[in-house]
């Protein structure tokens, strides 16, 4: 795949890759240029498009939520209201005795 120059690159389109969740690495393929230059010319599209990403899922997940879905109830409730879910352990204690019985040792008098 040819290697392109960051001046042919369409920071729009690095911004809209960002804004369907694309990563950094499928970006770079994409536009042709290498991770470390993306970064440095088009760390602000990147941002951007990213935190559209973001909202995009934010808002199908209240939008599932308020259609009763209960998994996503339980998720938002735990990443937004601090939720976790709780394990009881019940800890039961037993004593017991143990009696040590001293062996009788039987003494022959030897004649």
């Amino acid at each position: 795949m040819p290697r392109y120059k960051a001046r042919d690159v369409d920071p729009e389109q690095v911004r809209k890759l960002a804004g369907i969740g694309c990563t950094q690495d499928e970006i770079a393929v994409i536009v042709g240029l290498s991770k470390p230059t993306l970064r440095k010319h088009f760390a602000e599209q990147m941002s951007s498009g990213l935190e559209n990403f973001r909202m995009s899922l934010r808002r199908l997940q209240a939008k599932k939520a308020a259609e009763g879905n209960v998994t996503m109830l339980i998720w938002l409730g735990k990443q937004y209201l601090g939720q976790s879910d709780r394990q009881e352990q019940k800890i039961t204690e037993e004593v017991v005795t143990i009696e040590r019985i001293a062996p009788k040792i039987a003494l022959s008098e030897s004649a």
